[in-house]
Order: C-alpha cells, then structure tokens, then sequence
C-alpha cells in the first residue's frame, strides 16, 4: 500500500460532521480567554434552570427534565425538552456544553447556542402519527438493520433484539426520517416488539427483506470515494483519480445517507456483491458503524498489518460512539465463510497441515510400495540342496 493509499485510508477513517456537531457554539477570541470556574454539576444546575427561563421568555409551552439518554455505542445525561401535549421532545447533551464551556466559550454564549438548537429541533420535528408506532403492519416498511459491536453494548443488547455476527451484533430500528436536516428512528426494543406482538425471528425476516430496499448497499473505489470528498479536480492533481477498477486496492461499503451504514454486513447478498467488486476473497476493516472498508486479499498485506492499522485510527480518529470494533474480518468467496481474520488464518493453517500431512502419508506409502516392487523384481538365489554329508557313500 502506497503512502497515498494510507493518507487516503485515514481521511475516510475520519469522523464525519454530524448536524449535532455542527451546532456547538463556535469560540470567539474574547471567549476562548474565559476559562470556566463550574465544576460539571454546578453547571448543570445552573443551565438547566437558564435554559428553562429563557425558552419560557420566547413563550414556548414545554416541559424541561434532565434524563439519562441510553444508546448504542453511548449513553449521556441530557435536558430534554417536549412541547405541552407533544410526545415527542428534543434531547441536547449537557456534556457537549460543558465542554464548549472547558474549551473557552462564554456562559451566555454556550446558553444562547443550546436555545437555538432546542428551537430548532422543535420545529423541525418529524411529522408522523405517534399510533402508528404500534402498528407493526406501518411500521415493518420503516425496517433497517445496523451492526454495532457485542462486547461495547453488552448491557443493552439485553434489552434490544439483536444477532450474533462474529464479535458484532445486528440490531434493528424504525427509521422514520432521514434528510439532509437530520434523521429520526426508532431502535426495536424487546417491549415495543412484545407490544406489537412480533416475534424476533419475524422481525428479522422482514428487516433482511425492506432493509436493503430503504437503505440500499453503496459500493465505490476509494479512488471514488476521495474524488467526491476533495473535488475530482484535486483528486485527479494528486494523482488519486481515476483509477481502473481493476488497480481498485480498497472499496467502502455503505448505504446513501452515510448513516450506520455498516448494516450492509447484515444483507443476504452484500458478500457476494463484494466479492465480485474485489475480485474474489476480501478482508472487511470496520472503519466505523457508518461504513466499511474492502480490501481484496490478494496477498498484498497480511493481517496484522490490517490489525495494527484498524486499531490505530479507532484509537486516533474516530469517536467513540462511532467506533464499531478493531477486529478485521475475512470472507472467502469459494467456501461462502464470513469470519474473524483470525479465525481464518487458524482455519488456513489447519487446512496446510492436513494437506501436508496427507502428502506425508502417500509419501510414506509410495516408499512402501517401491521398496516392495524393488523385492519382488530382484533375482531369486537359486536353492541349493545341499542333503546329509555323507562318508564313504553311506549318510552320516
């Protein structure tokens, strides 16, 4: 892999601008020379009841509360905020404000930002009927699937159902919006399938079923990829692009919105699809919950060169939230297998071992068998009767 290869790789590695972070309140040079005398709790207090006063003097009717959001990947404290009569509300996360307030902005700064995102999120709330919530008949054509990893969310895949793949978990979620100005979705809880009266083998047959339908699989050259981030203009001067789709050595793989796109693992038909993109076997690099790297395994790089590289732009690029696991995984387009890369390497090994040691076996039974036809074909000795000795004539 070349070193623009590798630049290329981490770029896409990157994080992507999230509408969430797009509204952090942006530092003025008097503020970043604020620094901020609140511990977290204090301020918490305090911007509650500020935000609180302030949505009240613009005449907004809501009702304020501070909860613990849980979510995959994370879980945050937040000031949720629902209009009187509305079950439907906005959640900010305090934490991000606190930051903004670590990192030198202005109390009345940071207070003003989280009233323009609560005003905003309100009135940009999805339009939808909350009754058709429990009609599974509407809601199964709102059904996509995400992968998240096992082990990070190992307390809340009690609660949701979910498929084991690998070190990875499949879950489900009702995607009621998605647009350029945000998306709303619902994650599938053990309640609410219990409520609807579905059943987790249903659930799951009609996700495979609509999931590629609203969110279909999306597979491009990295050289692609890069032309549409940086222009194809300056992809083209840094010689990037165009690339012949044969010397394609990575793919990403996700869906239109770029938004947990790494369900596409989950698809009936997305290995085969990959495959005949990389030209046969491939590692998968989980480069986020968003997306997904293909990188044909044509004996170019090992798995531990992936390994190490996975890990170190999970451990320096990537959020948290966004992280989907450091394991490297491996699809052998001939046996149909998806597995850990190391279950493969093991897997390979065992296979070398067999075949050397069937070749050992012939080998030691073809020696046999010459050593047998060499003393069948050497000349017999002539057997010689010698008798009784015999003295004189007469047998001794």
């Amino acid at each position: 892999m070349t070193s623009k290869e590798v630049v290329s790789l981490a770029l896409l590695f990157c994080p992507k601008s999230t509408k969430a972070e797009d509204d952090d309140p942006e530092p003025t040079q008097k503020s970043e020379r604020i620094k901020h005398t609140m511990d977290y709790e204090s301020f918490k207090e305090k911007f509650v009841e500020d935000l609180k006063d302030r949505l009240y003097e613009q005449g907004a009717e809501v009702n304020v509360s501070v909860n613990t959001v849980k979510k995959l990947n994370e879980s945050y404290e937040a000031v949720t905020v629902t209009p009187e009569g509305s079950n439907i509300g906005v959640n900010i996360p305090i934490n991000k404000f606190y930051g903004a307030i670590e990192d030198g902005r202005s109390y009345d700064e940071v207070v003003d930002k989280a009233v323009d995102v609560v005003t905003n999120g309100i009135t940009q709330r999805p339009d939808f009927d909350i009754s058709s919530l429990s009609d599974y008949s509407q809601m199964k054509e709102k059904l996509a699937m995400e992968v998240v990893s096992a082990e990070a969310n190992k307390e809340m895949l009690e609660t949701v159902p979910h498929q084991n793949m690998e070190d990875m978990a499949v879950v489900y979620r009702f995607v009621l919006s998605s647009d350029d100005d945000g998306r709303a979705s619902i994650l599938v809880t053990n309640q609410l399938l219990e409520s609807m009266g579905v059943t987790p083998e249903q659930l799951h047959a009609d996700a495979m079923e609509n999931a590629p339908q609203i969110k279909p699989v999306e597979i491009k050259g990295m050289s692609e990829v890069m032309a549409e981030m940086m222009g194809v203009e300056q992809a083209e001067m840094m010689g990037l692009y165009p690339v012949a789709p044969e010397d394609e050595k990575i793919f990403v793989a996700t869906v239109p919105d770029k938004v947990h796109g790494a369900g596409v693992l989950a698809y009936q038909d997305f290995m085969d699809q990959a495959a005949e993109r990389a030209g046969g076997d491939f590692y998968i690099l989980p480069s986020s919950i968003h997306e997904v790297l293909i990188v044909p395994d044509n004996g170019e790089m090992g798995l531990k060169d992936l390994e190490n590289m996975v890990k170190e732009v999970n451990a320096t690029q990537v959020a948290p939230a966004d992280k989907l696991t450091d394991s490297v995984y491996h699809y052998d387009s001939q046996a149909k297998i998806f597995e850990l890369g190391e279950k493969f390497v093991a897997r390979q090994t065992e296979k070398e071992a067999e075949h050397a040691e069937e070749k050992g076996e012939k080998s030691v039974l073809g020696d046999l068998k010459a050593k047998k036809e060499e003393v069948a074909k050497t000349p017999k000795k002539e057997h010689i009767d010698k008798g009784a000795k015999t003295k004189g004539g007469e047998a001794l």
